[in-house]
C-alpha cells in the first residue's frame, strides 16, 4: 500500500482546503510531521484513516465532530486519499454527517454522509455506496479498520501500554488484531453445552428427588438420604401388606351394617303402620262429628250462589244510573261554554258549527302569511343595524399598523439570526485573542530563559572542552610513561621474551597511573553530561521562544484585540438569546395581518350581501301589509280571528255530542231496571232485598266451598287407608320400641363408613406408590447417563477454558494468543537488539499468573548487562519507548503476514522520540533508514527538535487562531 496523494476540506482543525503530495514526501523515503502540541499532526493521521474507513481511532470517533467548527459554510467537510494497492491506483473520499445552514430560511439541516471510490487505472465501476466502498477498500487492505490504525499508525502510546499491561488487557488488544474470534465462539460453545448438559442433569436430579419426596410422602416418612432401591422395595411391600389388611376389615363391617340396617328397617316399617292406623282411625271421628255443620254450609253456599246473578243485575243498574247524571251535567257544561263564545241557543248547533269552520278555513293562508310577515320585518330590522354598525374604518387602521409592525418584526429577526451565526467565530476570536494574551505575558520569561540557557550551554561546553583536554593531557602523559609503568610490574619473568634479567627498566619521573586516567575521564563524562542537559535546556528554551512567537505571528496588540472581541462576542450572544423570541413575535404578527385581511374581505363581502337583502325583504313586507290588514277585522291578527271562530265551532259540536249522548244514557236506565226484576223472580226469590240478603261475597263463597271439600277428601281418604290390604289385623294400640335399633344401626354405619376409608387410604397409596415407583425408577435410570455425559464435558470445558486439569491455565483462545504474541516476539526481537546495541531482547511467557490467573501471553525483556529475565514495567522511559516501537514493527509484520494483506509501503510512528538519549536515538533512527529500503516510505510524528536536523524532508503544521495550515520544508 502506497499513499499519493490527501485532500481534506473543513476536517478536525482544518478550516479550508488542505493537500498533502506523498510522491513528494516520500522522495527520500523517510520525512517528518511535526507542530506545537494541539497544532493538527494527529488529525491528518485522523484524515488518512476516515478516507479509508470512514472513521477516526480510537476514543475521537465516539465524538463525531469530524467538522472544522472555523470552516466557512460554503466549504463541505471532506476527505479524498490516492493510493496504490496490489498494483491498482484508486480515490477514496468519505464525507461525514453534520449539519449545515439552510438554504432557505434559518436554521440549520442535516448533510447525510457519504463515500466514493473511484478507479484511476481506466478499469472498474466507480462506487458509491458506503457499505460497498468500506468492503472494496477492507477487501484491497486485507485488514480491518483496527488492525489498519494498529499497524500501519503505530500509536506508540498504545503499544507501550500494551508492553506493561496485564494478561486481560493485551488478550484484548491480540483478539482485535487476529481475528481469534471463531476460537472464542468455541470456548463459548463448550461452555454453552456444559451449561445444557448441566441444566439437563439438574432438572434430572431435581425429577428424581421430587418423585422420592412423592413415594416418603405417600408413605408418611422421611425419605432417606440417599434413596435408593432397597429403600423402594420396603416401602412397596409395607403399603401393599396394608391395603390387604384394610380390604379384609371392611368385608367384615359392610356384614354386620347389613344385618343391623335390615332389623331397624323391620321395627321402622310396623311402627309406621300402626301410626297410620291411629290416624285414620283419628281423622273419621272428627269428620263424622262435622256431620250438622256442613249442612249448614252447603245451603249457604247455594242461595249465595243463586243470588250472584242479581246481585250483578244490580250493579250494572247503578252504573248507567251514573252515567246518566254524568251525561246530564256535562250537556249542561257544554251549553254554558259555547253562550260564553257568542252562540246564541235558538240556532242548531250542529249547522252553526260547520259555518264557523269554513270560515275559519279561508283564513288559514292569511294566517301563514302574516307570521312570514313578522320574520320579514324582524329581518328587515336585523339588516339596518348591521349596516349601522361596520367597522371597515378601524380595520384599514388595524392593518396599516401591523405591516408596518411586521416589516420591524423581520428586521429583528435577521439581526438576531445573523448574531447567532456570529457568535462561535467570535467566541473563538475571543479565546484565541485570550491565549495570544496569555503567551505575550509568558514571552519576555521565556527570552530571559533562553538568555540563561546560552550563558549555561556556552559554559557547559567550555567547562567540558577543558575536561577533555585535561583527560587527553593525562592520557598522552600515561602512554609517555607507559614503558615505566610496564618496567614496574617486571616483578617475575619478563611476559615476552621470559628472561628474569631485567639490565635497564624504564623509569619515568612524571608518572600517570590507570587510576589517574580513570578519574580525569569520570571528570570528563561528568562534564559530558552536564553538557548535554544544557543542550537539551537550550533546545527547550529556543524551542519555547520559536513556539510562542509562532503562536503571537499576526498580533499587533492581543490585550485590545481581546478586548474587542469580548465585547463584541457578548453583544453577539445577548441579541442570538433574543432570536427565539423575536421568530415568535414576527409569527405572532402576520398571524395577525393574515386574520385583518380575511376579516376586510369578509366584511366586504357580507355589506354587499346585506344590502341586495334589505331592498327585497322591504318590498316584500309593504305589498303583504295590504292583505292581513283586509283580513284581520275587528281582531289584532288573522290569526286571532282564526282561532276564535275554531274554538266556537268546536264548542257547538261539543253541545251537539252531549245532548245525544244524554238522550242515549236514559233508555238505557229503563232497560236495566227491567233486567233487574226478571233477575229476581229468575233467582227463586220472593223480592228484591231477600236476594241481596243471601248474597256472600265471593271470599266466603271459597271458603265455604273448601271446608266442604275437605270434610269429603278427608272422610275418603281415611276410609282407602283402613280398606289397604297391609293394614289388616294391625292393632292401634300396639307399641313399637325403635331407639335401640336406631343405636345399632348407626354404629354398625359408622364401623362400616371407616372400614371403607381406611381401605380406600390404603388402596389409593398402593396405587399412587405403584406409579411413583415405575417413574422413579425411570428416573434413576435415565439420570445416570446424563451425569457421565456431564463429567466428561465439564472436564473437558475446564480444559478449554484454561481451568481444572489444564496446567497452564490457558484458554484455547489465549493458546492461540500466544502462539502469535511469541511470533511478535521473535520478530520484534530483532529490532529491539539493535536498537539497543544487543543489551535487550523480547521474552515470552506461558506460565500462569499469580494466585492461579490464567497465563500464555506474558512478555518480559532478558536484560544481556545482567543476564536476567526482567519485567517490561521496570524499563525506563526511553527503553520503554525504543521497546514498544519495536514491538509495533514486530506485530505490523506478524498482522500483515497473518491476514495475508497487502504490503505495507507507508508507516507512520506517532511521537515518542524525546525520551531517548542520542545514541539510542541513533540506533532508532538507523531502524527507521531500514524500513524504507526497497522503497518503504516512513512517516515520523513528533515535536523533538533534534529530528529536524536528522530528517530533511519535513511537514510542518503551523498553528494560528483561525486554524492550522500546513508548509512542505525540504532540506
Amino acid at each position: 500500500m502506497r499513499l499519493h496523494r490527501l485532500e481534506l476540506a473543513a476536517f478536525g482543525p482544518y478550516p479550508g482546503r488542505e493537500v498533502v503530495d506523498f510522491d513528494v514526501l516520500a522522495a527520500e523515503g523517510l520525512f517528518l510531521l511535526h507542530g506545537d502540541t494541539g497544532a493538527g499532526k494527529t488529525s491528518l493521521l485522523d484524515a488518512v484513516s476516515f478516507a479509508l474507513f470512514g472513521s477516526v481511532p480510537g476514543v475521537r470517533d465516539q465524538a463525531k465532530q469530524l467538522r472544522c467548527d472555523n470552516a466557512p459554510e460554503t466549504v463541505h467537510t471532506e476527505v479524498s486519499l490516492e493510493l496504490t494497492v496490489r498494483g491498482r491506483r484508486f480515490r477514496v473520499a468519505h464525507s461525514p454527517e453534520y449539519a449545515r445552514p439552510k438554504r432557505r430560511g434559518t436554521g440549520f439541516t442535516k448533510q447525510q454522509a457519504t463515500a466514493s471510490l473511484t478507479w484511476l487505472d481506466g478499469t472498474g465501476e466507480p462506487l458509491t455506496r458506503i457499505d460497498e466502498v468500506g468492503r472494496t477498500v477492507q477487501h484491497l487492505l486485507g485488514m480491518t479498520k483496527e488492525q489498519f490504525f494498529q499497524v500501519v499508525l503505530l500509536p506508540q502510546g498504545e503499544f507501550a501500554r500494551f508492553l506493561r499491561s496485564d494478561t486481560a488487557e493485551r488478550e484484548k488488544l491480540l483478539e482485535r488484531l487476529f481475528g481469534t474470534e471463531h476460537f472464542k465462539r468455541v470456548e463459548d460453545w463448550f461452555s454453552a453445552k456444559r451449561k445444557e448438559s448441566r441444566a439437563r442433569v439438574e432438572r434430572a436430579r431435581v425429577l428424581a428427588d421430587q418423585l422420592a419426596g412423592r413415594v416418603a410422602q405417600v408413605v408418611a416418612a422421611e425419605p432417606p438420604a440417599e434413596p435408593d432401591e432397597a429403600w423402594l422395595a420396603a416401602v412397596v411391600s409395607t403399603v401393599e401388606s396394608e391395603a390387604a389388611a384394610t380390604a379384609a376389615g371392611q368385608a367384615a363391617a359392610a356384614r354386620e351394617r347389613a344385618r343391623a340396617e335390615a332389623a331397624l328397617a323391620d321395627g321402622r316399617a310396623l311402627a309406621d303402620r300402626v301410626r297410620r292406623v291411629r290416624r285414620a282411625q283419628q281423622e273419621l271421628a272428627e269428620v263424622a262429628a262435622q256431620a250438622d255443620d256442613r249442612a249448614a254450609w252447603a245451603d249457604e253456599l247455594g242461595a249465595a250462589r243463586r243470588a250472584a246473578g242479581v246481585v250483578a243485575a244490580v250493579d250494572t243498574l247503578r252504573a248507567v244510573e251514573r252515567q246518566a247524571e254524568a251525561a246530564a251535567e256535562s250537556e249542561r257544561h257544554r251549553v254554558r261554554e259555547a253562550v260564553a263564545l257568542g252562540w246564541t241557543e235558538a240556532d242548531p248547533p250542529r249547522a252553526a258549527a260547520n259555518a264557523l269552520r269554513e270560515e275559519a278555513g279561508e283564513l288559514a293562508g292569511l294566517v301563514a302569511e302574516a307570521e312570514r310577515q313578522r320574520d320579514d320585518e324582524a329581518r328587515l330590522a336585523e339588516l339596518d343595524t348591521r349596516l349601522s354598525r361596520t367597522d371597515w374604518d378601524a380595520l384599514g387602521a388595524e392593518a396599516d399598523t401591523l405591516t408596518v409592525a411586521v416589516a420591524e418584526a423581520r428586521d429583528a429577526v435577521a439581526d438576531a439570526a445573523r448574531a447567532a451565526a456570529t457568535v462561535d467565530g467570535l467566541r473563538a476570536a475571543a479565546e484565541s485573542a485570550a491565549t495570544a494574551v496569555r503567551h505575550a505575558a509568558e514571552l519576555p520569561a521565556a527570552e530571559r530563559a533562553l538568555a540563561e540557557a546560552v550563558e549555561a550551554h556556552a559554559a557547559a561546553v567550555d567547562a567540558h572542552q577543558d575536561a577533555r583536554d585535561r583527560l587527553l593531557d593525562v592520557r598522552q602523559r600515561r602512554l609517555a610513561g607507559m614503558a615505566a609503568e610496564l618496567a614496574a610490574m617486571l616483578d617475575g619473568p619478563c611476559p615476552v621474551c621470559g628472561s628474569l634479567d631485567h639490565p635497564a627498566p624504564a623509569a619515568a619521573a612524571d608518572a600517570v597511573s590507570a587510576a589517574d586516567e580513570e578519574r580525569a575521564q569520570e571528570a570528563e563524562q561528568r562534564a559530558l553530561r552536564l553538557r548535554d542537559r544544557a543542550a537539551d535546556a537550550l533546545r527547550q528554551a529556543r524551542g519555547a521562544v520559536e513556539t510562542l512567537r509562532d503562536r503571537l505571528a499576526g498580533w499587533d496588540d492581543p490585550v485590545t484585540a481581546h478586548q474587542s472581541a469580548k465585547q463584541a462576542c457578548e453583544a453577539a450572544e445577548r441579541l442570538a438569546r433574543l432570536h427565539p423570541a423575536r421568530v415568535a413575535e414576527l409569527a405572532a404578527l402576520e398571524r395577525k395581518v393574515e386574520d385583518v385581511g380575511r376579516r376586510q374581505a369578509r366584511l366586504a363581502k357580507d355589506v354587499a350581501s346585506w344590502q341586495a337583502e334589505r331592498a327585497e325583504v322591504a318590498a316584500r313586507v309593504a305589498e303583504r301589509a295590504v292583505r292581513l290588514a283586509a283580513a284581520r277585522g275587528a281582531f289584532a291578527s288573522v290569526a286571532e280571528r282564526r282561532t276564535r271562530l275554531l274554538e266556537l265551532g268546536a264548542a257547538l259540536d261539543a253541545v251537539a255530542d252531549a245532548r245525544a249522548f244524554t238522550a242515549t244514557v236514559a233508555e238505557r236506565v229503563d232497560e236495566q231496571r227491567a233486567a233487574v226484576a226478571d233477575a229476581v223472580l229468575l233467582a227463586g226469590f220472593a223480592d228484591l232485598p231477600s236476594a241481596l240478603g243471601a248474597a256472600r261475597e265471593d271470599e266466603i263463597m271459597a271458603k265455604l266451598d273448601t271446608q266442604l271439600a275437605d270434610a269429603r277428601l278427608r272422610e275418603s281418604t281415611n276410609q282407602e287407608i283402613l280398606a289397604d290390604p297391609d293394614l289388616w289385623g294391625v292393632d292401634a294400640d300396639t307399641v313399637v320400641d325403635l331407639p335401640p335399633l336406631v343405636a345399632a344401626a348407626d354404629a354398625a354405619r359408622e364401623r362400616a363408613e371407616e372400614a371403607v376409608a381406611d381401605a380406600r387410604a390404603a388402596a389409593a397409596r398402593a396405587e399412587a406408590l405403584a406409579g411413583l415407583t415405575d417413574r422413579l425408577q425411570k428416573a434413576w435410570r435415565d439420570l445416570a447417563p446424563l451425569t457421565a455425559e456431564f463429567a466428561e464435558l465439564d472436564a473437558l470445558t475446564d480444559v478449554v477454558n484454561g481451568r481444572g486439569q489444564n496446567t497452564a491455565r490457558m484458554s484455547l483462545r489465549a493458546y492461540v494468543l500466544a502462539a502469535r504474541l511469541e511470533e511478535v516476539a521473535v520478530a520484534a526481537t530483532d529490532r529491539l537488539r539493535r536498537m539497543t546495541q544487543g543489551r535487550y531482547a523480547f521474552v515470552h511467557s506461558d506460565e500462569a499468573g499469580a494466585r492461579g490467573t490464567r497465563g500464555g501471553l506474558g512478555l518480559d525483556v532478558l536484560d544481556d548487562f545482567t543476564g536476567r529475565v526482567r519485567s517490561s514495567k521496570t524499563l525506563s522511559g526511553g527503553e520503554s519507548f525504543v521497546a514498544s516501537l519495536a514491538l509495533a514493527l514486530g506485530l505490523a509484520d506478524v498482522v500483515a503476514a497473518e491476514t495475508g494483506g497487502a504490503v505495507l509501503d507507508t508507516l507512520f510512528v506517532d511521537e515518542g522520540f524525546g525520551a531517548l538519549d542520542a545514541d539510542t536515538l541513533d540506533d532508532v533512527m538507523s531502524i527507521l533508514d531500514e524500513l524504507r529500503a526497497g522503497g518503504r516510505v516512513v512517516g515520523v510524528v513528533s515535536h523533538v527538535e533534534e529530528l529536524r536536523q536528522r530528517i530533511p524532508v519535513r511537514l510542518r503544521v503551523r498553528k494560528a487562531r483561525t486554524g492550522p495550515t500546513l508548509e512542505l520544508v525540504s532540506g
